[in-house]
């Protein structure tokens, strides 16, 4: 298959198999129904212990705005616990106990989930997916080096444009929010390119 043909096609795909695997975990455990950008913020206090919020957004490669409209949400389910730093008067986050417990409790049933369905695979599919791991797992960093910037439209393989007239970027990282972008005057009204960082 050409890289022409490879790129819309894995980008179609991604969504509804993420999609796919979070379904079929929630029912199995009988858990909440999170957005994948809390669940993405959440993995990231996870990793660190305790980031500001300003850290939080780089990481997620997110405006601040959007870290904060998050946490709000996040801080009155009990998911996110706010804790005054301990060098400066700065605020900094926390995943709660029950967070990570959901995390947790995410992880361990989406591999279970996994397995019997890879199991029912042809032996030669299995062994497509387990080599293609490395050169998927690389495709993350290569995205979010191509960062968004304005004055350009980016245009898919069919002429799909991926920005929009309303101002918004599609989000490096999944399932976080998109962030919205001043358009320049006099440019194509999708106004992203993407560029190496």
């Amino acid at each position: 298959m050409s890289l022409t043909a490879v790129s819309p096609f894995l980008g179609r795909l991604i969504g509804p198999l993420r999609r796919a695997v979070l379904l079929r975990t929630r029912r199995a455990e009988d858990l909440p129904d999170l957005p994948e950008a809390q669940i993405e913020l959440l993995r990231v206090l996870s990793d660190a212990g305790t980031l500001a919020p300003r850290e939080v957004a780089t990481r997620l490669r997110v405006a601040s705005s959007t870290v904060s409209n998050l946490v709000r949400a996040m801080t009155a389910s009990g998911l996110v616990e706010r804790k005054p730093s301990p060098t400066d008067l700065r605020t900094t986050l926390v995943a709660s106990p029950r967070a990570l417990d959901l995390l947790d409790r995410y992880d361990r049933v989406s591999t279970e989930t996994l397995r019997p369905a890879l199991t029912a695979l042809a032996p030669d599919s299995r062994q497509a997916i387990e080599e293609a791991l490395p050169t998927l797992t690389e495709l993350i960093p290569a995205l979010e080096a191509a960062r968004l910037t304005p004055g350009f439209c980016l245009r898919g393989t069919r002429g799909a444009t991926v920005g929009t007239a309303r101002g918004r970027a599609a989000p490096t990282s999944p399932g976080v929010a998109a962030l919205p972008v001043q358009r320049q005057a006099n440019t194509p009204a999708c106004g992203y390119h993407a560029s190496p960082a």
